[in-house]
């Protein structure tokens, strides 16, 4: 698990394009990017990337959607997850919400309370919804 001699998606592939919430940061609202964001705090909002990595560490915790085409979470995330190629769950994920996935690794240990749904080529959204006033 997070990729220890074998090659994929890394932080250091996105040198310079990488953003890091440190462990006890609170970050609310949404953040879309490209490039890399690991989350060691507290994220109560949507994460998306065009092209990227989102990493949840063992400390870190969403509340809210994940899209990008990496992801790899090791911590805890109450929403859905969308990773249009590659999702990885470490030993201590815990997840409430459905995983959307083009290629899954699963550790033995990790949760997962919700549906599993492999996505085909076509079927591979990266697009949060659009906000509307007055909802």
């Amino acid at each position: 698990m997070w990729n220890k001699g074998k090659a994929g998606p890394d932080l250091q592939r996105y040198a310079g394009k990488t953003s890091l919430l440190a462990v006890g940061a609170e970050l609310h609202g949404d953040m879309r990017f490209d490039g890399a964001v690991q989350v060691d705090g507290a994220v109560k909002g949507n994460l998306q990337a065009l092209e990227g990595l989102v990493r949840v560490s063992a400390l870190g915790r969403v509340e809210g959607d994940i899209r990008a085409p990496h992801v790899i979470v090791d911590g805890e995330v109450l929403g859905d997850i969308h990773a249009s190629e590659h999702l990885e769950l470490g030993a201590k994920a815990r997840i409430r919400g459905n995983l959307h996935y083009g290629v899954m690794e699963m550790a033995m240990g990790a949760q997962v309370e919700g549906n599993l749904c492999h996505m085909h080529g076509a079927e591979r959204p990266l697009e949060l919804p659009q906000c509307i006033d007055g909802e």
